[in-house]
């Protein structure tokens, strides 16, 4: 590796996409987190590799790795129905390792995802451990997602011992092991008979901007006005006038901020070149946020060079957690109905489509209502909503590029 390049990553699973699988699709993200970051990426994997998604990587087949590759079946059943091990055990052990040894010098963190305290692919376990003897081997992770059933003691099947099982069981001082939970973290160090403490738990995360359905610019919004961080997201998708009211949306905005949240407001359109007094007013707006401590919370997107058509605008209603229509007036006030097709909760003045919709369908902000007010509703309805207080914990703990940045990249530059 030069002084001045990112790690070479190695990631190793039996299958790889399109192979459908929980342990597929995650290498699949940790191989996109880790290219977007400029770490060069290679996946070995016996069946697979060809998918889209892994278009970026360096693909190695070796169809030994293969949990169902043929001689692999024939060694598990006997090893299971028999308890015996035959011939093409060592043979197919070889081979793995002769496949392997020319990735590995070009490799400086393998991460083994699922293989070393797993069953699938015994002459592959043994494989890597007999590389890490001859220190050919470079830095290694073993990913732990599951783990043997035959060697788990919690599992409540019976144990397997002697050879090649122990192999399962065996921890090593070189090997960093990371676990996805908790749980898996104490099961793993009952197998091998470590300190839960030399397991590093790393969850497993959610592609949050693929989910929510998000292009090139909507990525962007969510990096750059770091909406991950938020403990509510508003949105306003309205263009810049008097009449939407959009100073109560930075009160309302700021009072969030005096509870104790990290709020972010995000208004989608431009000024309205219609109104002559439109420019004085969006200074005035931008005074007040700055005024109110807002800078860094409250977005005009027009100021930031977005436009936006309706399928991004469509994204950022996905994006939010409340949709905000404080306006003085409106002609009829369509976003509400767009606000609520999206499942968003919508506090909204009475404008002339809320007579329309079923009562209490929308938080009603009254005529003489505080910003203040306004704002502790919305807290409270955070408070008492389960599936908010779930999304927040999904977008700020589990969106894998926290977690990424958080546990993985730490992990593989040893910082």
């Amino acid at each position: 590796m030069n002084k001045n390049s990112k790690p070479r990553v190695t990631l190793l699973h039996y299958t790889a996409l399109p192979i459908i699988g929980g342990v597929e699709n995650v290498i699949a993200d940790h191989a996109r987190l880790f290219l977007t970051a400029g770490y060069p990426v290679t996946i070995v994997t016996g069946r697979g590799g060809d998918d889209p998604q892994l278009k970026s990587t360096n693909v190695v087949v070796v169809p030994e790795i293969d949990s169902q590759y043929s001689d692999n079946l024939k060694i598990a059943r006997v090893l299971l129905e028999e308890g015996k091990v035959l011939p093409e055990f060592a043979s197919v052990q070889s081979r793995i390792q002769q496949q392997l040894i020319p990735v590995l010098h070009e490799t400086d963190v393998f991460i083994a995802h699922n293989v070393l305290n797993y069953h699938f692919n015994l002459p592959l376990v043994v494989a890597l451990h007999d590389l890490i003897d001859q220190q050919i081997a470079p830095r290694m992770i073993a990913w732990c997602h599951d783990i043997s059933r035959y060697v788990n003691p919690s599992s409540g099947f019976e144990q397997r011992s002697g050879f090649p099982w122990d192999w399962l069981r065996i921890y090593r001082r070189e090997v960093r092991y990371v676990a996805v939970s908790p749980r898996r973290q104490r099961m793993l160090a009952e197998t091998l008979q470590c300190a839960p403490e030399n397991i590093r738990v790393i969850p497993n995360g959610v592609a949050a901007e693929m989910l929510w359905g998000l292009d090139d610019l909507g990525r962007r919004i969510i990096n750059d006005f770091e909406l991950l961080d938020a403990d509510l997201i508003l949105l306003m998708p309205i263009r810049v006038t008097r009449a939407k009211n959009i100073e109560f949306g930075l009160r309302v905005t700021a009072a969030l901020k005096s509870i104790g949240l990290e709020p972010r407001l995000l208004v989608t359109g431009p000024p309205d070149p219609h109104v002559p007094d439109t420019i004085q007013y969006f200074q005035e707006l931008l005074d007040l946020r700055h005024e109110l401590g807002l800078d860094g919370k409250m977005y005009f997107l027009h100021e930031k060079g977005f436009t936006l058509d309706i399928s991004q605008v469509a994204g950022l209603y996905r994006i939010c957690d409340v949709v905000l229509m404080p306006s003085h007036r409106e002609g009829f006030g369509l976003p509400i109905l767009e606000g609520g097709l999206m499942g968003k909760p919508v506090f909204a003045s009475n404008v002339p489509v809320v007579e329309q919709v079923p009562a209490n369908s929308v938080y009603l902000i009254a005529a003489n209502e505080s910003p203040d007010h306004v704002a502790t509703r919305m807290y409270e309805w955070m408070r008492r909503t389960p599936e908010h207080r779930l999304r927040l914990s999904a977008r700020k703990d589990f969106a894998w590029s926290r977690i990424f940045a958080r546990e993985i990249e730490p992990l593989v530059t040893g910082s």
